[in-house]
């Protein structure tokens, strides 16, 4: 049974790193991360992780050059899955 709480666990640790768990959920983690010394590790090193890349990027918005580029093409794509002679749009 602790290996699907930790599955479980480890499955939503992004969720709870950023914040974006209910509270009933971040408990749960919080409490099952108190228990269980590998999954804290785990969790340790993801948290670590997070905050060189933080560190390293040190913008918190893209470049509006990039951004521009990426809603260009999310605008194709959609464009490609609603065209219905697409294979997609099948």
């Amino acid at each position: 049974m602790a290996g699907d709480d930790c599955a479980q666990a480890l499955e939503q640790i992004y969720l709870f790193l950023d914040s974006e768990l209910d509270s009933s959920n971040h408990r749960k983690i919080q409490e099952h991360l108190d228990e269980c010394g590998p999954c804290l590790q785990h969790y340790d090193l993801e948290r670590v992780v997070k905050q060189l890349v933080v560190r390293s990027c040190g913008r918190s918005e893209a470049p509006e050059e990039l951004r521009l580029r990426v809603l260009s093409r999310i605008r194709a794509a959609q464009v490609t899955i609603n065209d219905p002679e697409s294979p997609a749009g099948e």
